[in-house]
């Protein structure tokens, strides 16, 4: 019983320093061996490796129940979190947006505030809140109207990394 226990050991301190070594090189493992990237999921395998070993050595110190069925236990348990791992945290992570960035089609019917006058024929500045904190980009009236300082307005086009924009007009000013 002895045995087995420290080959549990063994096999958790393994597992343990696999995935550690692996979050730290995951990028270069992942580019060397990206062709088996459909066939087996590393982050799994050790996952699964670890949570065997972890759970077979506290069920063989703690437990006074026969080793081939603390074998079935420990796989059964770390499969059942393994999945769970995969589904709730691994899957989401993978589909989730990774970057903080925007494209300029993303700008078009936001709301900004001028910060540099907008010349009827010119160009100006303009200031859009975005998920990721403020955008500063220069700006030109839409209309071919003068937009002045502190006004708000609205993006209707963008072309080669200018906003064209108009005065955002409340409901309240608008003539019928």
């Amino acid at each position: 019983m002895e045995d087995i226990q420290q080959l549990y050991f063994y096999g958790l301190i393994i597992g343990a320093v696999l995935t550690v070594i692996y979050i730290l090189l995951s990028d270069i493992l992942d580019g060397l061996f990206g062709f088996l990237d459909g066939i087996f999921n590393p982050t799994l395998i050790l996952s699964f490796v670890t949570f065997f070993c972890a759970s077979g050595y506290l069920l063989e110190r703690f437990f006074p129940i026969d080793s081939f069925v603390i074998i079935f236990l420990s796989a059964g348990a770390s499969l059942l979190l393994v999945t769970m791992l995969n589904v709730f945290i691994l899957i989401p992570l993978s589909n989730a947006d990774s970057t903080l960035g925007y494209s300029e089609e993303d700008l078009k019917g936001r709301i900004g505030t001028v910060i540099t006058s907008i010349p009827e024929d010119g160009f100006g500045e303009v200031l859009i809140e975005n998920h990721s904190g403020h955008i500063s980009k220069s700006a030109k009236s839409f209309d071919g109207d003068l937009i002045s300082q502190g006004l708000e307005i609205i993006v209707i086009d963008v072309k080669l990394g200018v906003l064209y924009v108009s005065e955002r007009k409340s409901l309240e000013n608008r003539e019928v």
